[in-house]
């Protein structure tokens, strides 16, 4: 697993697509350099691909002018640093809640258990958040609504809602998610803060509905699968170029 390759305490800091793409730079130095640098930087996939790619680790080492060569990193990466999907990890491994597999359990199981392991939750999720609330109410003149849980990213510079869903996504989750964003952007979030992000955690994702629903093209609704149980570094490949290209085919431009 990668936990052979890649230093144990380090393994919560960054999105697993980047894991993926670590476990292929074969010197360990520049491996943990790269892993070090990126989780500091915030570094996108993309980034952090580019920079492997173009030996950045063997520039800055080599270079008598580490700074002209970070500085033209960074101006050839901006644009790779502002694209959001890149720090939503897809899928979330929850195996620390220690849950089982067989979904025997409920949504208020699901998020008490969050709840009870926030500490490892935040780690999974990546750098920069904090809760903020849990089943937190949302009053309009009509009605009050509940969300499962609000954090806040200072990286981001956002509020982050998440539904925990116990099934494959649908399209009311979404539907519901979009309203939650919203109602929150207008009630809850300050003149300083960035529009908010709405996340749907489910079991499943579905490509039709990051095709066809209001997710497509929506910067600011995700819906991201979470996985109970650690899988080989096999199958975490296979998961992380599926999830991958459905949030890809999210924000595909039409034609």
């Amino acid at each position: 697993m990668m936990s052979d390759q890649l230093p144990q305490n380090q393994l919560a800091l960054l999105p697993w697509s980047h894991y993926e793409r670590l476990i292929r730079v074969t010197d360990k130095q520049a491996r943990n350099w790269y892993m070090h640098e990126a989780a500091q930087g915030m570094w996108s996939f993309r980034t952090l691909n580019r920079n492997i790619n173009t030996q950045y680790y063997e520039r800055m080492v080599l270079s008598q002018c580490s700074d002209e060569v970070k500085r033209e990193m960074k101006q050839n990466t901006d644009n790779y640093q502002k694209e959001k999907f890149e720090f939503i990890k897809n899928p979330t491994v929850l195996e620390f809640l220690g849950l089982p597999g067989n979904a025997g359990y409920t949504e208020q199981k699901l998020e008490q258990a969050i709840i009870d392991n926030m500490e490892h939750f935040l780690l999974e999720m990546g750098k920069g958040f904090a809760l903020v609330a849990r089943q937190q109410l949302i009053r309009t003149p009509q009605e009050d609504y509940y969300v499962d849980l609000v954090f806040y990213n200072y990286i981001l510079k956002c509020f982050i809602l998440i539904d925990l869903k116990l099934n494959k996504v649908t399209y009311q989750d979404v539907g519901q998610m979009d309203m939650y964003v919203k109602m929150y952007d207008e009630l809850r979030r300050g003149l300083d803060d960035n529009p908010t992000i709405g996340i749907v955690l489910c079991s499943e994702t579905d490509e039709n509905i990051a095709r066809y629903s209001v997710l497509k093209g929506n910067e600011q609704l995700f819906a991201t699968k979470y996985k109970l149980l650690l899988p080989s570094a096999q199958e975490l490949q296979e998961e992380i170029n599926r999830q991958t290209a459905l949030l890809r085919l999210q924000f595909e431009k039409e034609n």
